[in-house]
């Protein structure tokens, strides 16, 4: 993750990743389980690339690779997770995603809020 945590012009996006603090994870209850998370936010819809960024990476399990991903047109946030070397969207329940130009993944709704 650490050239993810600095600005690289060659990048389709310039922000940076940030690491969670562990301790939300970690603690008594679960002293053998190491979790880590990352978050990074974006203004608007300049995120294209990103996941394609993500799935070129050499992770060292990435099995255990979990993308959430919320735009702002979103009602909740997709899991994308790594299918034969691919970032591919997990389907949830009651969620359906709809193709919207202006974003760049489309639009993911909750099926169970429409009237």
């Amino acid at each position: 993750m650490e050239p993810l945590t600095r600005p690289d012009e060659g990048r389709g996006w310039h922000q940076c990743f940030t690491r969670v603090d562990d301790g939300m994870f970690g603690g008594s209850r679960m002293p053998s389980v190491e979790c880590y998370a990352w978050v990074i936010q974006f203004i608007r819809h300049n995120w294209r690339g990103l996941l394609s960024h993500l799935e070129s990476l050499a992770w060292p399990d990435p099995h255990s690779v979990q993308v959430l991903v919320r735009d702002e047109d979103d009602d909740c946030f997709g899991l994308w997770m790594i299918y034969d070397g691919k970032l591919v969207e997990v389907s949830l329940p009651r969620t359906e995603r709809e193709p919207f130009s202006a974003s760049v993944t489309g639009v993911l709704s909750r099926t169970d809020r429409r009237a």
